[in-house]
């Protein structure tokens, strides 16, 4: 190959081509010496020393090198982990702006800056070359024809998100080709978006799909692998093992057409991403990348002893937001992935360490100011994870402007209101309204509170009403590992029964939970696999299992695809219906001078709930959602009507009849879902004036009153 080196520019990190070669660009504020490696098909390396420094980044043009070329760079400087430097130039390291990687790490010790056995651990000094252990980064063509795809903006209030796993959705798929199953092609492919659709899904949230690592050594020697994939090495290339095209730039390709592919049939993509921590682990993790470049700038390090690094996620490391170069390496991922892939939003994994600064939370930090004011970021779909696990990291709540969150306080609530909890009541209902408590003094609306029963993280829905207890004997760890308190109820037996009462307990206990979130104010998420009565066999941590327990089954029986076709009728209902995705708040106020309010709350005789609220024994509830000019414009300002509803919760041991609202009994109810009967009636039932409307045990009703104008 004729390559001529040039100085180049310091403007572009990572690998910029242009047409007629590439420029390399790489920050490192502490090192000594960089060297650029670029490797042939046959492993081959060839180092070219980046003499050119400008503002601690480190440069060069090399003229003929184009697309397809495989690199990396190994980084020169002191070896001082007491003193947070750990330098190793016999270690490749990853592009941290590679915008394709290909291949895995190999876990061996060359992939350590440390010798394993030595008594000194981490303070000593490995000299192996990890070249042939670590993936090489690509140079990429990013050209695509994208035949005029934009960002879809739907609308926060007409949002109905999907949590998914990339592989687990489509691995077993029998309608979609086997070379293509579990990859980005995969999920493009029109029998995967048919059952997306068929929901009436408007956006999915993916799962990690930055290059992470997937098979560290302390999971590779158990059998096991980092399935979920929150453990990033590189912010800019998708997972080379999610694609079916190849790994030599191919994955950059194929994740652009399955994001053409699902905007194409009105379903946005958000990323779930992980710009907390890294996949290098704590000190006695292996050096990949960012380690290797700048130990000191990329990460949160103990002071005083800054052998040890700050650790607010649980998984060893905590990135240094709060440096200026990890701040622009965050905001020019996101740009990227927007701009350049086409992706409508982001999920934002533990966001509550991001806010830390000085080891505080505020939402005044700085990563969240620049955000704000970023003219590209500010406009996406952001949702926080509003916890860590640090001290005071707990967040629900207290996230600025423009941010939605992950609403733990709704999933706690929920789950305690429905297996019978006391004194959850007057939360229940403050949840079911958008958790105005939480969100509206903060200027945010309805939308702010992503409200979800379960998630990738837990028990799965049909767990959820399975086990009692977590059952991870399989993930290696003897149990320890997974959430102890899961706010779960078995319905009287722990796992698996053939018992029909137990069963059919079982699936009313799944359609009062999706209904409750499909009903409720804010923007339901629901979890891939939940509609079809998904078992992960009460495991309830099963990021290290990339199987058939973590896998969708696409093999139905008669219970599944009936709990299917309900969470479609019910998506529908709810998307039908604008009173259910208010843009605005409930305020309790009459609506046009009448003596009917936009909302009201009723107890089971009726009457407007007084002392009820306080009693903890009280487990029913009748909400009144008045649609009679609801004051919920559109985004063009329009008025909106509606259908009425009243929806009554029973979350006791016994069947009670229900009396009509005093003030709404002239009106004609009809019975649109009653859980216990298997959701939606099938037949006509109405009820008026002195009608009592019998509510199971463990079950809701919802009744509807035409519009009436």
């Amino acid at each position: 190959m004729d390559i001529r080196q040039l100085p180049g520019t310091a403007n572009e990190l990572g690998a910029t081509w242009d047409g007629k070669g590439t420029n390399f660009a790489l920050f490192s504020e502490n090192a000594t010496r960089v060297d650029l490696c670029l490797f042939d098909e046959q492993g081959n390396e060839t180092r070219y020393p980046l003499n050119e420094v400008y503002n601690f980044v480190w440069h060069s043009y090399l003229l003929g090198v184009g697309p397809g070329q495989q690199y990396g760079f190994r980084v020169h400087g002191p070896y001082e982990p007491q003193n947070g430097h750990r330098f190793n130039p016999h270690k490749l390291l990853i592009d941290p702006y590679a915008l394709a990687i290909a291949g895995n790490v190999v876990s061996s010790q060359a992939t350590f800056g440390y010798q394993w056995h030595e008594p000194s651990e981490d303070l000593s000094y490995d000299e192996t070359d990890s070249a042939e252990s670590v993936p090489k980064c690509i140079v990429v063509d990013t050209q695509f024809d994208w035949e005029g795809d934009q960002r879809l903006e739907t609308p926060w209030n007409q949002t109905f998100i999907y949590e998914m796993h990339v592989k687990g959705f489509t691995q077993q798929h029998p309608k979609i080709p086997k070379k293509i199953r579990g990859t980005y092609a995969g999920l493009a492919h029109p029998a995967a978006i048919k059952h997306i659709k068929s929901l009436g899904i408007t956006a999915v949230e993916l799962m990690p799909i930055h290059h992470f690592h997937e098979s560290p050594g302390y999971l590779a020697s158990k059998g096991l692998s980092n399935y979920w994939g929150y453990d990033s090495l590189n912010y800019f290339s998708p997972h080379s093992s999610y694609s079916s095209a190849g790994e030599m730039g191919e994955q950059v390709i194929e994740f652009k057409q399955m994001v053409k592919a699902l905007h194409a049939e009105g379903i946005e993509v958000i990323l779930d991403v992980v710009y907390n921590h890294t996949g290098e682990g704590n000190q006695m993790g292996p050096t990949l990348s960012f380690r290797g470049i700048d130990n000191a700038a990329y990460y949160r390090l103990v002071k005083d002893n800054e052998r040890y690094y700050m650790d607010y996620t649980g998984c060893g490391n905590s990135l240094r937001v709060s440096h200026p170069q990890v701040l622009k390496l965050l905001m020019d991922s996101l740009r990227y992935w927007v701009q350049e892939m086409h992706v409508d939003g982001f999920r934002f994994d533990l966001a509550s360490a991001l806010a830390r600064e000085m080891y505080e939370v505020g939402t005044l930090a700085t990563f969240f100011d620049i955000i704000h004011q970023d003219p590209v970021i500010s406009k996406v779909k952001l949702i926080a994870e509003p916890w860590d696990v640090g001290e005071g990291g707990y967040q629900v709540g207290k996230f600025p402007l423009l941010w939605s969150e992950w609403n733990g306080r709704y999933r706690d609530t929920v789950r305690d209101f429905w297996r019978g909890e006391d004194a959850t009541l007057g939360e229940f209902a403050a949840r079911f309204t958008g958790s105005s408590d939480l969100y509206e003094h903060t200027g945010r609306r309805p939308h702010a509170s992503v409200n979800f029963i379960t998630a990738h993280d837990g028990f799965t829905l049909k767990d959820l009403v399975s086990y009692n207890n977590k059952h991870n004997e399989s993930n290696g760890e003897d149990n320890r590992d997974g959430e102890e308190h899961n706010r779960s109820w078995n319905c009287g037996v722990e796992g698996k029964t053939n018992n029909p009462e137990i069963v059919q307990l079982r699936g009313q206990q799944q359609r009062n939970f999706l209904a409750t979130l499909m009903l409720s104010q804010g923007v339901p998420m629901l979890l891939a696999g939940d509609e079809m009565g998904r078992s992960q066999a009460g495991n309830n941590n099963t990021y290290c299992h990339d199987d058939e327990l973590s896998w969708i089954n696409w093999s139905l029986t008669d219970e599944n695809k009936d709990l299917l076709r309900y969470t479609q009728k019910l998506i529908t209902l709810a998307k039908q219906h604008p009173i259910f995705g208010r843009r605005n708040w409930f305020y309790g106020r009459k609506i046009h001078g009448s003596e009917i309010f936009d909302i009201g709350w009723f107890n089971v005789e009726g009457g407007t709930m007084h002392e009820e609220w306080n009693a903890g024994f009280v487990k029913t509830l009748t909400v009144f959602l008045n649609g009679e000019g609801i004051a919920t414009p559109s985004h063009r300002g329009e008025q909106v009507f509606d259908d009425s509803f009243l929806i009554m919760f029973n979350a006791h041991y016994e069947l009670l009849e229900f009396a009509l609202p005093e003030n709404l009994r002239d009106l004609k109810w009809r019975l649109l879902i009653d859980t216990k009967k298997e959701g939606f009636a099938k037949r006509v039932k109405t009820y008026r004036k002195a009608d009592k409307v019998p509510v199971a045990a463990r079950s809701l009703v919802v009744l509807k009153s035409p519009l009436q104008k």
